[in-house]
């Protein structure tokens, strides 16, 4: 069945009390969000090696563009998620503040435990949050001996989002008695639809080059396009 993100909230409420309901249903938002952010980031950059050698024949600058303001992106997401309930005086969305509201024990004991784990699985995207994205350490930055940014790789990243899904879930299980599948493809109009859409044009591209070359060209050959 679906529902708005405004009937899944309310279900949510209903189902869990009004704190715990609202922040379950704010960040199952969240999570879902960034699974998807990271299933067109591995579409392009994770699954074959012909799809980046693809993306480098059609415009290499702008693919490496978007490979570093995505990852750069999902990184962020995941601090923030993992952040403490509090900072700077204000309150927090985030998987800790979830387990704060959990009126039921075991489901509360468990959550701790998977926070636990996220938090030490997502330690690189704090490192990178606090010392490349949000701010510009500048020994870093003059490579004056600082140290190296914590490794993170699409393997790590895959990691603390499959955690923050479980942890998800174990909520959803206990008070909804369902689950969600958070390890999204990518959908139609995506990183896949363009992949489809570059291939055809550098074949197009190609063809209409071998026109000319033999003298055989058409008569939109010679035509500038406007796009």
């Amino acid at each position: 069945m679906q529902q708005t993100a405004d009937e899944a909230r309310a279900h949510c409420i209903n189902r869990m009390g009004q704190e715990l309901g609202e922040i379950y249903a704010a960040l199952w938002q969240e999570v879902a969000g960034i699974h998807s952010k990271w299933a067109e980031y591995a579409a392009l950059y994770g699954t074959k090696e012909s799809r980046v050698n693809l993306l480098n024949r059609a415009a290499p600058r702008f693919a490496r563009l978007v490979q570093d303001i995505l990852w750069e992106d999902v990184v962020l997401h995941i601090a923030r998620l993992t952040d403490p309930p509090k900072s700077m005086g204000k309150s927090n969305l985030s998987v800790q503040s979830l387990a704060q509201a959990i009126d039921h024990p075991a489901t509360r004991g468990a959550v701790e435990r998977l926070v636990t784990r996220a938090i030490a699985e997502s330690e690189f995207c704090r490192d990178w949050r606090n010392r490349h994205i949000a701010h510009r350490d500048l020994q870093l930055a003059l490579a004056r001996g600082a140290e190296p940014l914590k490794s993170g790789s699409r393997q790590s990243v895959s990691t603390v989002l499959s955690t923050l899904g479980e942890i998800l879930n174990v909520v959803s299980s206990h008070y909804l008695d369902s689950t969600t599948r958070f390890d999204f493809d990518t959908s139609a109009g995506g990183a896949l639809s363009l992949l489809h859409v570059l291939d055809d044009g550098l074949r197009s591209e190609q063809e209409r080059r071998e026109r000319l070359r033999q003298g055989c060209a058409e008569p939109d050959d010679y035509r500038p396009k406007d796009i």
